[in-house]
């Protein structure tokens, strides 16, 4: 894919996401529910590789390492992610002489240096330029498990589409300039979403290659108590809120989910189904189908030019860390039109859980 727009640091889409949690036992089995295979073991450490198609889960158990901290601060959650570029040298020197600041991580013998900068919420943020196969960190730092293929089909998930950071009050300009000032971002969406009790700012931005994703979401709403600021609490900080995984067939991976006991958000009411027409007129969908697994339908249909995006999203999953599955049919959005269902759906959980009525200064009707 050729690049968007100019690319000074070489970047070529996301490498991995990094995992931990406080305890052993909670990552792994929801890896293996979502159609994840352990594919390798780090040679020196206690590190495991998840993998499908070509999304990279690594799980960090590795005690007193910096995830193995990061975890005891902020629950099981994703502790560390990684971009590839094409030469990590180059890119790493680049972002500190633009102001990033360096993490060190400790390696072992024999174990390669991977550079790292310090990212959302304090977590690292590594370049990797080595991800080809046969030539990757994988094949130099860990060992691959004997008759385990390398990238296993799972249920049919095969590259992280984006991921979301949620962010403090005021912060989000910071941090979308730091995407912008070190990695050249550009914003292609801005959203303010306003619920009937809560609202929350996005701002969503793409990496010049267009393979890196990443929307800012912002709490908006004046009563407090809404879905981003119970995240940050919950959480205990800023950080990767969801991660969106692409298929070609989002029908039959959700039904695989669904075999595998993976909670999804449940659907919105039937008007959302019955307006589909209205919204997206001829858009050839099978709506009975979409309705029957949740799945939510955007995009355009003008002047017959079909770009559609299906989309589903898991229940929190790792403390308030959830997944997104996405089936992009020629469109490039966030599933905007759908943000405000979505948005109500998580603020009728809120609801029901009693964490909106305790902390929201109106109350429902």
């Amino acid at each position: 894919m050729a690049d968007l727009f100019e690319n000074p640091m070489g970047l070529c889409g996301f490498e991995f996401v990094e995992f931990a949690a406080p305890t052993a036992g909670v990552v792994e089995p929801l890896f293996e529910r979502m159609g994840f295979t352990l594919v390798a073991r780090h040679r020196s450490k206690d590190v495991v590789l998840y993998r499908q198609g070509d999304i990279n889960f690594i799980v960090n158990r590795e005690k007193h390492s910096p995830a193995w901290y990061f975890a005891a601060e902020h629950g099981p959650s994703a502790c560390a992610m990684a971009f590839r570029v094409r030469d990590s040298h180059k890119a790493y020197q680049r972002a500190l002489e633009l102001g990033a600041q360096p993490i060190e991580i400790a390696t072992g013998v024999m174990e390669l240096r991977l550079p790292a900068i310090k990212g959302i919420g304090g977590a690292p943020l590594y370049l990797i330029d080595r991800f080809e196969d046969g030539r990757s960190i994988y094949d130099i730092d860990f060992e691959w498990l004997p008759g385990v293929p390398r990238h296993p089909v799972g249920h049919g998930f095969k590259v992280i589409d984006h991921l979301t950071h949620n962010v403090y009050k005021g912060r989000m300009a910071f941090w979308g300039s730091f995407y912008e000032r070190i990695f050249n971002f550009r914003e292609i969406r801005y959203f303010d979403i306003q619920g009937e009790y809560t609202g929350l700012t996005s701002r969503a931005l793409t990496a010049p290659d267009g393979l890196i994703r990443i929307p800012l979401n912002e709490e908006s709403g004046k009563a407090g108590g809404g879905q981003i600021e119970e995240y940050l609490m919950q959480f205990n900080g800023e950080g990767i809120q969801h991660i969106a995984l692409l298929t070609d067939d989002l029908l039959a991976s959700v039904d695989a989910l669904q075999m595998a006991g993976i909670p999804l958000l449940t659907a919105p009411n039937d008007i959302y189904y019955e307006m589909l027409a209205e919204r997206l007129p001829g858009h050839g969908e099978p709506v009975e189908a979409l309705k029957a697994r949740g799945i939510l339908l955007d995009g355009s249909t003008t002047g017959g030019d079909k770009r559609l995006l299906l989309q589903i999203f898991s229940q929190p999953a790792l403390g308030p860390v959830f997944f997104e599955f996405i089936q992009r049919k020629n469109d490039q959005g966030f599933g905007e039109g759908n943000f405000k269902a979505l948005f109500e759906s998580l603020e009728r959980d809120q609801l029901r859980r009693g964490s909106l009525g305790a902390t929201s200064s109106k109350e429902p009707a």
